[in-house]
């Protein structure tokens, strides 16, 4: 059976595609977008985006008619369990619409499933961000008007901590792992017989710092700022996500130029990058917590994981908990096109998207 995948991954200014032989990557292009192409509505980049990625494929001479099925990256949908997801009218029109928010990785689903429509061959989203395991105990907070949700780097974390256990031999589903993706934002999930247990908010202000998201504050100390007039209500958000974090500090969310800096003896950079490094490890820490103390491994993932100062001021706060690996970087176009080939051979069920959240169902199952 063939075996040929199209996988797309949109970003706020470029798209990311790439063409699998199975595993094997035979195709890898980054498309870079003008302002003006990406600057109006979902609706409208949708049809630009398309004909930008079928011009660059067809420049490349790729043989449409030879894809077995195409995947994208899933954005802002409902809760959902992990898995790879068939693209359904319901998704399309809560991606399109942008029903529970607005963002490029939106696109993903459906630049997809209007490709494949055209061909006649299946689209698939896997692992979103939204992606919800947590436990019912993970998700109480203080105040009855707020409840924590899950919203992290579900692809990679997913992706990194099933490479692991099959280099291990061990089923994904028998592991206890910590999974720490550590990029422009940082989420650290405790991972439990194959479900992301619990996971720090990276988009909404938990867990760590990271070079531009502000992570966890103090409470008292923000909701003062919120009401000091100081910032109107999408000023604060992007303080939290966008302009918090190391470039609020520094100026820049450039891990090398920061380490340049630290070589130079800025003395403040150095500070803020071990202060981001005990934060990471707190975080760690505080899922082996959730894990019991039995930690088979401790995996340091993202493109920060490149980065020989910060893992190992994070590795010294926390070796004692477990097995540290590093394993840099973020495949997502491969860990896209992994999920697809996983359906492909029957190794696990393609999930229909649709009606109540998903994790509801396993939230007796997960106690």
């Amino acid at each position: 059976m063939s075996e040929r995948i199209l996988t797309i991954n949109p970003g706020s200014t470029s798209t990311k595609i790439g063409i699998f032989d199975g595993t094997k990557q035979v195709l890898t292009k980054t498309l870079r977008h003008s302002a003006e192409a990406v600057g109006g509505p979902l609706s409208d980049q949708l049809n630009s985006r398309r004909q930008i990625v079928l011009d660059v494929l067809a420049h490349e001479q790729i043989e449409m008619k030879a894809l077995t099925a195409i995947v994208g990256r899933g954005g802002l949908l409902r809760p959902l369990v992990s898995g790879t997801y068939r693209v359904n009218q319901e998704m399309r029109n809560d991606l399109l619409n942008g029903t529970f928010g607005v963002h490029a990785s939106n696109l993903g689903g459906l630049l997809a499933d209007e490709i494949g429509q055209t061909l006649g061959i299946p689209a698939f989203i896997v692992d979103p961000v939204v992606v919800d395991e947590l436990e019912p105990i993970a998700r109480l907070t203080g105040l009855p008007e707020l409840e924590r949700k899950s919203i992290f780097h579900a692809l990679n974390q997913k992706a990194v901590a099933k490479r692991y256990a099959k280099d291990l031999k061990t089923p994904y589903e028998e592991m206890r792992l910590i999974v720490a993706h550590m990029g422009g934002g940082i989420t650290v999930g405790a991972h439990l017989n194959g479900r992301v247990i619990d996971v720090n908010n990276g988009l909404d202000g938990e867990g760590s710092f990271s070079p531009e998201r502000s992570g966890s504050l103090p409470v008292g100390q923000l909701v003062e700022l919120c009401y000091s007039t100081k910032y109107k209500l999408e000023e604060m958000k992007r303080l939290i996500v966008g302009s918090g974090g190391l470039v609020a500090h520094l100026g820049t969310y450039d891990a090398i130029e920061i380490e340049r800096r630290i070589d130079a003896g800025d003395e403040k950079a150095a500070l803020l990058y071990e202060a981001m490094a005990y934060r990471v490890a707190k975080e760690i820490a505080g899922q082996s917590a959730v894990l019991y103390g039995q930690v088979d491994a401790i995996l340091l993932t993202g493109g920060l994981a490149y980065s020989d100062r910060l893992t190992a001021a994070i590795e010294e706060r926390i070796a004692h908990l477990g097995p540290v690996v590093r394993i840099p970087g973020e495949d997502e176009l491969r860990a896209l096109a992994e999920g697809v080939l996983r359906v492909l051979r029957n190794e696990e069920q393609v999930k229909e998207y649709g009606g109540e959240p998903t994790w509801r169902e396993n939230m007796t199952s997960l106690s």
